[in-house]
């Protein structure tokens, strides 16, 4: 499992008429908010023709999917993907085959799962990629108490629970007391920041770290121009080649470490820190929306809870 999922949802889970009572389909509609709006991604098929069919003025939308969708579309949730097969889904069963195929489709943009009507699923009992809204409770790929990730340190598992971060949201905060990415532990961050890359419109981006390097009476405080050097020399290529623009700002002191966006905060125990021991271990857990926003405020440079050193842009 990752932390942000990305799902797929066949027109018809939003349909009145797929469930017996008007009752019935409130609460599987509603079931899904939890998820989606917290650790989900919903993948907006055919380069919009998905949210094209659900809000057709003949698509018998239900309140709460319409609800629903508003707020997945105001967080930022909805992603259009590329149309994968010939034709124009017509009924639910196609728009599954649709979905099917565009998780083949990109081996690196898979999807973590398909939720359908119970009519549908049946055509799909041997595939857990595919499972009934009213069923999602015994769903592999369905876990609402899924908070923490245990993954080793290395890029190959931060780039797997970052990409979809990194690609779909609006703004991001790498906040690591440490990140230096000079040093050889932190050599491939650069990699990190590449993931961002690929995209039509950049995020805002900022770096948060500490003045100084070492502790207690090995503690160096570094100038400001010489973080500017050592950040420049190394991410300012790739900025200028991609025209990512990053707030780098240092600060006098803090100690935890997180990556803050909009889709959502993520607690990270060891940072973007990397091990050359194969068997290390780190934690990463998502953090509560109250939390996220309070963390974002800590380290807005209008609070004064932290004590800001200085402050450069790159490239």
């Amino acid at each position: 499992m990752v932390l942000l999922s990305e799902y797929a949802l066949t027109p018809g889970i939003f349909n009145a008429r797929s469930y017996s009572t008007e009752e019935v389909a409130a609460i599987r509609l509603n079931s899904l908010k939890d998820v989606l709006l917290y650790q989900g991604l919903v993948r907006n098929l055919r380069n919009g023709e998905w949210l094209e069919t659900v809000q057709h003025d003949d698509f018998c939308l239900h309140f709460a999917g319409k609800e629903l969708l508003k707020k997945i579309i105001k967080q930022n949730r909805l992603h259009n993907f590329p149309a994968v097969l010939a034709n124009m889904p017509k009924t639910d069963n196609d728009w599954c085959g649709e979905a099917l195929a565009s998780h083949s489709k990109d081996a690196e943009k898979p999807l973590d799962g398909i939720i359908t009507t119970l009519d549908v699923s049946e055509n799909y009992r041997n595939n857990q990629m595919v499972s009934a809204i009213d069923k999602l409770g015994s769903a592999s790929f369905w876990d609402p108490q899924n908070t923490s990730v245990r993954l080793n340190r290395n890029l190959c598992d931060y780039t797997r629970h970052l990409r979809l971060i990194l690609e779909r949201s609006n703004s991001i905060m790498f906040i690591d007391p440490h990140l230096d990415p000079t040093r050889t532990q932190y050599q491939n961050f650069i990699k990190i920041i590449e993931l961002i890359c690929n995209r039509k419109y950049m995020p805002l981006i900022e770096i948060h770290r500490v003045c100084y390097f070492g502790s207690g009476r090995n503690t160096q405080i570094i100038a400001n121009e010489e973080w500017e050097n050592r950040f420049k020399s190394s991410l300012s290529p790739i900025c200028n080649k991609a025209g990512l623009k990053i707030k780098v700002l240092i600060w006098d002191d803090f100690h935890d470490r997180y990556l803050i966006s909009d889709l959502m905060g993520i607690s990270l125990l060891n940072g973007f820190d990397e091990s050359r021991r194969t068997e290390v271990k780190t934690t990463w857990s998502r953090l509560s929306r109250n939390d996220r926003d309070d963390i974002q405020r800590e380290f807005d440079t209008a609070n004064h809870q932290h004590k800001l050193r200085g402050s450069f842009l790159l490239p």
